[in-house]
């Protein structure tokens, strides 16, 4: 007979189970989470501003929530992480599964609840959303988004709302103004070009538009090959081209060249292409009316611009679809150039809230994710973990004296600045090694000297680490003591208080 396993199902013994975070997921401390939840109170505020209000739905959906990432019926986890409502029941046993993003459960709840919503309805969401793919670098199975879309208009100026709502939000968070633009096409001037351009079927559809999405990439002379016959890469691989005339081929390359003046000129220069396409000129009116709406609001054409070649989406998108770039260059460890690309994006997807009124719904709608913008910010020099400290430490030296400790803190606490007593069992330089990895702005040290004085010594850390790089004669620290003063006992507040404000 063998021994049970334990009351947590773990077997009998020596058995330890291997400390291991799973794949493609991550584990964050203090710092990266202050960042985080630092960048949303700034860009949700500026969403609040513009009149949207927060929402929250569950973290489950059931499977035919999720629209195009619904699973295959005999692989119910292909893409989305899913599991049976009620295995056991055969009249309950509906699939369930972790949201893929934030949209699909807005058109869910928006469908569930469209005769109590005002309409327009304009929400803000952020939240974890899970994905079942294969991870990578940079590239994982949980992560965080943030959305802002309204359902219920089909004005153009909803797009261009959420357009300016989204540069001042990337702006809030911490990019300069200039840094990222936000570039703007529409499904419509596409459909027009393609009829321009001779494409007759689906495929030949999807590999003109492939073609366009590496124009950054390969240039336009890349891209002619791929919109003819094709073309062969440096290893030798061949890519079948989209197979166009000369002439449609021309007319492509005309439209994606049409993006290089301002607003204005751009939408003239691709009339030029597909005017006379009523599904093209009905996309040129819609991009004329988000121009002067956005001119209206005061975002320039360094901020928000038309440009013909963004086509990511388009399967999604019904008509106007946007993306936001970072325009900083930047560089790697080994100082080669890197282009950082997109941080966002985003258009009108009239079709979703359909799938389950049957009724078209017009929405449109800006998500971004928000470890991504974070990266944006350190790749444009505003890295902002620097400026999430850890809190004052103050020194135990006697376990008699905790009390006493307990008081100094909680006065700090009380003014709203972070304060902790150390309570390790080390002695003063491992406490003070403690606060440094803290990064704490101080440290306070009560010994008895002070006691008996009604003071405090209180050492700055922050100005200690600013003087650390650039001190390099040992004597020269040794004798200034930087950052170290003793002051009374009731001075403790506002001087933390100078520390905090002159970081």
């Amino acid at each position: 007979m063998t021994d049970a396993p334990d009351s947590l199902g773990a077997p009998p013994g020596d058995f330890r189970p291997q400390a291991r975070l799973p794949r493609g997921l991550q584990d964050r401390r203090g710092r990266d989470v202050a960042m985080e939840r630092a960048l949303l109170t700034r860009v949700t505020a500026v969403y609040e501003r513009y009149g949207f209000e927060p929402l929250e739905t569950s973290a489950f959906e059931y499977a035919d929530a999720l629209g195009k990432f619904l699973p295959d019926a005999d692989r119910p986890n292909e893409g989305v992480f899913a599991f049976q409502d009620d295995p056991g029941d055969e009249t309950a046993s509906e699939w369930m599964a972790l949201r893929y993003d934030l949209t699909a459960p807005l058109a869910r709840f928006a469908a569930q609840n469209w005769e109590t919503l005002p309409k327009p309805f304009r929400r803000y969401a952020f939240g974890p959303v899970w994905r079942n793919e294969k991870p990578g670098p940079g590239r994982f199975r949980e992560f965080t988004q943030c959305d802002a879309d309204t359902v219920g208009s089909a004005r153009p100026e909803a797009d261009a709302e959420i357009i300016a709502m989204a540069v001042e939000g990337l702006e809030a968070a911490g990019l300069p103004q200039g840094s990222a633009v936000v570039k703007i096409n529409n499904r419509k001037l596409l459909n027009g070009l393609l009829s321009a351009a001779g494409v007759q079927s689906e495929g030949q559809k999807l590999a003109v538009l492939r073609a366009v999405d590496k124009l950054d990439r390969l240039g336009p002379d890349g891209v002619r090959l791929l919109l003819g016959e094709g073309r062969k890469d440096e290893s030798g691989d061949f890519t079948k081209g989209a197979g166009l005339a000369a002439k449609g081929i021309e007319a492509v390359l005309a439209f994606t060249r049409a993006g290089a003046g301002g607003r204005s000129a751009t939408l003239d220069a691709i009339a030029e292409v597909i005017g006379g396409s009523a599904e093209g000129d009905q996309g040129l009116e819609e991009l004329r009316a988000i121009g002067a709406a956005l001119t209206g609001m005061g975002v320039d054409e360094t901020r928000a611009m038309f440009d013909p070649s963004v086509v990511r989406g388009l399967e999604y998108y019904t008509g106007p679809v946007f993306e936001a770039e970072l325009t900083l260059s930047t560089t790697d460890d080994r100082g080669q150039p890197v282009r950082f690309g997109s941080i966002g994006g985003g258009g009108r997807y009239d079709d979703l809230v359909a799938r389950f009124t049957g009724q078209q719904t017009p929405a449109t709608g800006f998500s971004f994710g928000v470890s991504r913008l974070v990266s944006a910010l350190k790749a444009a020099g505003r890295d902002q973990a620097s400026q999430v400290r850890g809190p004052v430490v103050v020194i135990a030296f006697n376990a008699e004296h905790m009390a006493d400790y307990f008081a100094v803190v909680s006065a700090l606490r009380n003014a709203g600045i972070a304060a902790e007593v150390y309570l390790g069992s080390s002695g003063m330089k491992a406490q003070m090694k403690y606060a440094d990895r803290r990064l704490s702005p101080a440290v306070v040290m009560i010994g008895d000297d002070e006691r008996a004085a009604g003071a405090v010594t209180v050492k700055d850390l922050d100005l200690g680490r600013e003087l650390a790089s650039k001190v390099t004669d040992n004597a020269e620290w040794r004798s200034g003591r930087p950052g170290q003063a003793t002051i009374p006992r009731d001075e403790l507040v506002p001087f933390i208080q100078r520390i905090l404000g002159a970081a």
